[in-house]
């Protein structure tokens, strides 16, 4: 990785990380695709940097958001307990799967929120 892609890399992290805090959805929306397509890294290597990445903006998020009071800390470590086996099972099935058919998955399920999200914002 060079001096370029070093810069690129924090741009793509500040830009995912202002996303992330203004719409409130998980960095990964918005790194693993950033990554993918900027940086030239495979569909595993991006998955793999944005978990990482994710750690340090989810705990950021959480911490100003309890701050306004929005945070509901027993559902949140709920899910993050059990996020923890279900990410070990991700990360197994994600390095066996072809690329290309992790590539479709990932359209798929953004496309799906994107679809629902659209439709409850018709509906209000």
């Amino acid at each position: 990785m060079d001096a370029q892609d070093v810069v690129i890399a924090g741009l793509l992290g500040f830009g995912g990380g202002v996303i992330g805090g203004v719409l409130g959805v998980g960095g990964g929306i918005v790194f693993v695709p950033a990554l993918a397509l900027v940086l030239g890294l495979s569909q595993v290597e991006a998955e793999a940097t944005s978990l990482l990445a994710v750690i340090a903006v989810g705990i950021v998020g959480a911490w100003r958001q309890y701050g306004y009071g929005n945070v509901r800390p027993r559902d949140g470590a709920l899910m993050g307990a059990l996020s923890l086996a279900g990410v070990a099972a991700g990360v197994a099935v994600a390095n066996l799967l072809p690329e290309h058919a992790l590539k479709l998955l990932f359209a798929a399920v953004m496309l799906y929120f994107a679809s629902t999200l659209f439709r409850r914002a018709l509906s209000v």
